[in-house]
């Protein structure tokens, strides 16, 4: 511990050489990072024995202190080198009202490092570490919960914050973790107090999960175990939809769905991708099977029943929206994840340039690319069955890269001021000659300005008068 826990020189001067900080400590996330050896970048610093307004004179001597967290005790210092610190005094918090944010802050500067760290949801969040001392203060017994990958509450406290459950998901997904059975059930206990939380608290939650996990199907089993999949019902109804056995040896949906989420988390170009692109895939992977629920059967095929889902991913649309919705995803995410599910089996249908392009076009704003990604995952969620990329998604990756369409959609090559060059208002006909030429664009008609031009005189007969007709056909020919 003591060779791992690093900190910013500049932090390690401050508290150095700044007398009213010889009681601080870093506690929380960096020091859980640093234990399990994980990247720790954001440091939070809390302070013994002095007041509110006296730690922010002190920190003031080091560079701009912002007191926007005032009723948090929380004052951030930017120093001139452009490091951001959280400094904070400790305090009690009494549950005053339903919901996340109903809590009293007491500020006590007498209080104990004891008294302080239990305050904490989970042990793993509890540590406290002076650096000058080079002392780690475990009063929760975390070492050894982190060690046996333990997720344990640190307080029967835990129950005043429905928001601690959310986090244990995604902390289990994160840290690689499962909870302890005492932990669970307090869980289970506040399941009524869900609909109290904010939906953009449910979102971060959801959002760390989805962006950051190291195994997405432990978080997925936490809010299982402990009763909570109910408050996502989309993800509920996975939950004994059954899956034909040759193809799906891995069990119900649910099953297939976490496995699915675990093989996204362990693609290197997820692992490379940033924050919003990463949560966008896991969503994506996620959502993918929502439509099975509703239209899983049993059929004859090939001459025996078998376990059918048709038109499944078409079905994953609605469901999809749903969930997003309920937990508060963004537009700019949402917009590209429904896509992702609706073609997620896009891989199956015939390869040609005219299909690739409007696969291109289909799932925009996600790509070709990140759909590949999905279908990969898809495919890779189904042990015992080998982890092979098959031949379809080889071809569409190898074919999108060859029509540079891998990255982007195609875009209409024959635009508006293209027709006004020619003389035509703008009006119901323009508009339709446009959607009628990118149409054709994307059937291959033609693959660049000259030839739009030459498919007009071709096509645009009733829309173009002579001499119209006449400048189109130059410019088409022209260019040859």
């Amino acid at each position: 511990m003591h060779a791992t826990l690093s900190i910013p020189d500049e932090l390690a001067a401050i508290l150095r050489n700044t007398p009213e900080l010889t009681e601080a400590y870093l506690v929380g996330g960096c020091v859980r990072d640093a234990l399990l050896g994980a990247e720790h970048k954001d440091f939070d610093i809390e302070v013994f024995g002095i007041g509110y307004e006296a730690l922010a004179a002190v920190l003031a001597r080091w560079g701009r202190t912002d007191i926007v967290g005032r009723s948090f005790g929380v004052v951030k210092l930017s120093t001139v080198s452009g490091h951001v610190f959280d400094f904070s005094i400790p305090r009690r918090d009494s549950k005053v009202a339903p919901g996340h944010r109903g809590f009293a802050a007491e500020f006590d500067p007498s209080l104990t490092p004891k008294e302080a760290a239990s305050r904490r949801d989970y042990t793993l969040n509890s540590l406290m570490w002076h650096p000058g001392r080079r002392e780690l203060l475990d009063f929760f017994g975390a070492e050894r919960d982190m060690r046996h990958r333990v997720l344990r509450h640190v307080s029967d406290a835990f129950v005043e914050d429905p928001l601690r459950v959310l986090r244990g998901m995604q902390f289990c997904a994160r840290f690689e973790l499962v909870a302890a059975p005492e932990t669970l059930a307090l869980c289970q206990s506040i399941s009524g107090t869900f609909p109290e939380l904010p939906v953009e608290r449910v979102r971060e939650e959801w959002f760390k999960w989805a962006a950051k996990s190291a195994r997405p199907s432990l978080g997925l089993k936490f809010l299982e175990d402990c009763g909570w999949l109910g408050h996502f019902p989309e993800l509920r109804a996975l939950r004994g939809c059954e899956q034909d056995p040759e193809w799906h040896p891995e069990g119900d949906v649910l099953n297939h769905t976490a496995l699915c989420c675990d093989a996204m988390a362990e693609l290197a170009e997820w692992r490379s991708a940033d924050r919003e692109l990463r949560a966008t895939l896991m969503l994506g992977i996620l959502a993918h099977d929502f439509g099975k629920p509703s239209t899983t059967h049993r059929a004859e095929k090939d001459g025996r029943w078998r376990v059918v889902s048709p038109g499944h991913d078409e079905a994953g649309v609605a469901p999809a929206l749903e969930f997003m919705q309920r937990i508060g995803t963004p537009h700019v995410v949402r917009d590209r994840v429904v896509p992702l599910v609706k073609n997620h089996l896009a891989h199956l249908q015939a390869l040609s340039d005219r299909s690739v392009r409007r696969l291109a076009r289909r799932v925009a704003p996600a790509t070709i690319a990140e759909l590949c990604l999905v279908m990969t995952a898809d495919q890779f969620g189904r042990p015992p069955r080998p982890r092979i990329v098959s031949e379809s998604i080889q071809q569409l990756r190898r074919k999108a890269a060859e029509m540079q369409l891998q990255d982007a959609a195609p875009k209409p090559l024959l635009l508006g001021r293209h027709l006004i060059g020619l003389g035509l208002e703008p009006g119901t006909v323009f508009g339709l000659m446009l959607r009628r030429a990118f149409e054709a664009q994307l059937d291959g008609a033609f693959t660049d300005l000259p030839g739009a031009y030459r498919w007009l005189t071709e096509n645009g007969a009733a829309e173009l008068d002579p001499s119209q007709m006449e400048k189109a056909r130059f410019l088409g020919a022209e260019k040859d």
